[in-house]
């Protein structure tokens, strides 16, 4: 069973079955996860963060059982976890839910818990246990990293929508209007391709191009300004866009169309040499000898991508020093820049997914200084 809310109960069968696994391997008792992107990514709960405790607790002996305050229900019935026949322990205030998590459990539990567990529940916990948990990172980093073939679908879908509004972009981003009347439209645009909502829009012109996470302001774009525009969203079921490209108004002079040129060819270089086996650092190398060799590596102030999937940033992170082997099945971003402090910015960023013998790119629009 499944809607356009979350995927197909197999999905997440598979998903519990194996963190199980990897919590055994890694030599712990359980894994507790708190609402977030992984309890999302396990049963597909939207469950929120609240003074009540939430978890989805998960035995490396296979077992699962998801500890919910009684007038919360309805947040995870929604979710995999009845289909999936997790048991669902329901408290009323009063009740000790922490120590309902931890039942069943060894006196002394080895844990780990999600790393957007709350200090309101982690104290608690660690305090009944006598023993601080293990983040669960290292272990759902193994799950999350390699996507599956719908989450690969999810994301081909969002990186569509993504592309039509850059498409339609002649019709906001125009001299006269002020950034935030653009990211405003653009807002409003991601949404109607196909997007539950606008997770983020950078509106970066003239100057404020040169700030990688600038967002919008009151400015007025003027005719000669180059302009940042970095754009995302979820698409159901949560899985995240993100693509940006770099606008003008008139053609260029030569400094800033060689500098765009150089960029360009990094970040073509960059996403050429995504394959499996390859190292994140080597992709973060590519991009970054070559705007090297065009004395540019001090415009290049950011790492060169992250991985996406139900957060806009996740692992892998694409930087140097990260010498994780690259699978089929990881999703990132690849996203050269170069900033001249005060004067003007730009960035040309693709989502890619590893496949067995390359890459694949989610983003098909043209990476050209476009002019508008």
């Amino acid at each position: 069973m499944g809607s356009a809310s979350r995927f197909d109960s197999d999905v997440y069968r598979t998903r519990v079955t194996r963190a199980a696994e990897l919590a055994a391997g890694a030599g712990l008792d359980a894994l507790i996860v708190s609402p977030g992107p992984d309890l999302r990514y396990l049963i597909g709960s939207r469950a929120e963060t609240f003074e009540r405790l939430t978890a989805l607790v998960i035995g490396a002996d296979g077992t699962a059982r998801l500890v919910v305050a009684r007038l919360e229900l309805a947040s995870v019935r929604e979710s995999a976890a009845d289909d999936l026949g997790i048991e669902i322990v329901d408290w009323v205030d009063g009740q000790d839910a922490h120590a309902l998590a931890l039942a069943g459990l060894p006196d002394h539990p080895r844990l780990a818990v999600s790393d957007a567990m709350p200090a309101l529940h982690l104290v608690p916990i660690a305090q009944r246990v006598a023993a601080t948990p293990a983040l669960a990172t290292d272990v759902l980093r193994e799950l999350r990293m390699i996507k599956d073939d719908a989450e690969i679908e999810a994301l081909r879908r969002a990186g569509a929508a993504i592309d039509r509004v850059h498409a339609r972009m002649g019709e906001w981003l125009r001299p006269g209007r002020t950034e935030k009347d653009v990211a405003d439209d653009i807002a409003a645009a991601i949404v109607d391709e196909g997007h539950t909502g606008a997770e983020f829009v950078i509106v970066g012109s003239g100057p404020h191009g040169a700030d990688p996470h600038h967002e919008y302001s009151d400015r007025v774009i003027e005719p000669d300004d180059v302009v940042v525009i970095d754009i995302g969203g979820p698409v159901e079921p949560g899985y995240n866009s993100d693509s940006t490209r770099t606008y003008c108004f008139t053609p260029p002079p030569v400094e800033i169309a060689d500098a765009y040129a150089a960029l360009q060819e990094a970040q073509a270089r960059a996403v050429d040499s995504v394959r499996p086996g390859v190292t994140a650092e080597s992709i973060d190398a590519a991009a970054r000898e070559l705007l090297r060799e065009r004395g540019l590596a001090e415009n290049f102030i950011h790492r060169t991508g992250h991985g996406i999937g139900l957060s806009v940033h996740e692992e892998p992170y694409i930087v140097g020093g990260n010498d994780l082997l690259l699978r089929p099945g990881m999703a990132f971003s690849v996203e050269p820049g170069v900033y001249f402090a005060g004067r003007w910015g730009a960035r040309i960023e693709d989502i890619v997914v590893v496949t067995d013998d390359g890459h694949e790119a989610l983003n098909v629009r043209p990476h050209d200084l476009v002019v508008l």
